[in-house]
């Protein structure tokens, strides 16, 4: 299991455009090898942000990174508003690696 995760610090009351540009999206994973899961989660309110991050499960490191180079990265990618009033800074990228997996 590869997980790959973006942070946001969504600035206060742009909760709503944010999150409506990522559900009107289509974000081609479900036809891309290898993809798993995704999952876009809404976390803490602090005095000048909320913060979101976004979860993308894959197989393994190069399925990850087949779609980074794929035409449905590409599409996913294209309407993407560079909204700079929506956020307080860039998006923060991690990625992490399974080491240990427990599931129902």
């Amino acid at each position: 299991m590869y997980l790959t995760m973006n942070r946001f610090k969504v600035a206060l009351g742009q909760e709503s455009a944010f999150e409506e540009m990522w559900l009107s999206r289509d974000s081609h994973l479900k036809e891309v090898d290898g993809f798993v899961a995704f999952h876009l989660m809404r976390g803490a309110t602090k005095d000048d942000h909320t913060l979101y991050a976004s979860h993308t499960a894959w197989r393994d490191r190069a399925a990850f990174e087949a779609w980074t180079r794929s035409d449905a990265f590409r599409a996913a990618h294209s309407g993407v508003r560079p909204k700079t009033d929506l956020y307080l800074g860039p998006p923060e990228l991690e990625i992490f690696e399974s080491i240990q997996s427990v599931s129902a």
